[in-house]
């Protein structure tokens, strides 16, 4: 009787433990880190949980090799989120994740290096990484690579395809609208009319 008493207990003391807890989180889908990515909230994501998926992510990342858990491991070690900070690191781990062309790491490595975050700023060194991911269609890289562009950074060999892809850029931003429209006109006046022509009829490959 007293063993039964005892087992009983030991299960009402273990549902009230896993009730404490609660639900293990699931994993995150790259579909959504991706949604994370673009509205730039996937530190605040992984800190809302409380950091209960470190071990996971940084499994996704160093032995899974995800470009997206690489990315999102890569930026957790730069800012010191739910792991003692290692910029360094952090940088290698963004760029594992643009080599394998995750569009949210090349543009955001291209945004450090033009502004000097992190990394030393270097302009020049910025836009091969916008480039890729504008050419990926990420509308931030897009406007970047425009503003490095119309301020003479880059080749002039570049305008036709910045052009191009911001002129077939979807947004129902209005700000974003009225940007896109600005660098439109501004790499107008560095372009031939008949370059322009050709830019606004290429619409196979953006």
């Amino acid at each position: 009787m007293k063993l039964r008493t005892l087992f009983i207990s030991l299960m009402f003391a273990s549902s009230a433990a896993k009730a404490e807890i609660g639900p293990a989180l699931p994993v995150y889908e790259d579909s959504q880190l991706l949604r994370l990515f673009e509205t730039n909230s996937h530190l605040q994501k992984v800190k809302a949980d409380e950091c209960q998926l470190l071990q996971d992510i940084e499994a996704r990342a160093v032995r899974v090799e995800s470009p997206s858990y690489q990315f999102l491991y890569g930026d957790m070690l730069a800012w010191g989120v739910c792991v003692d900070r290692d910029v360094e690191q952090g940088v290698y781990y963004m760029q594992l994740a643009a080599q394998q062309g995750l569009p949210a790491a090349l543009e955001q490595l291209g945004r450090y290096y033009t502004r000097g975050t992190l990394v030393q700023q270097d302009k020049e060194r910025a836009i091969p990484y916008l480039r890729e991911a504008a050419s990926l269609g990420n509308t931030r890289a897009r406007l970047q690579l425009a503003e490095l562009l119309v301020n003479d950074y880059g080749s002039p060999l570049d305008y036709e395809d910045a052009y191009r892809w911001l002129y077939h850029t979807i947004t129902a931003d209005r700000s974003t609208h009225q940007k896109v429209a600005m660098l439109r006109r501004a790499l107008e006046d560095k372009m031939p009319r008949n370059v322009i022509a050709r830019a606004k009829r290429r619409d196979t490959y953006w």
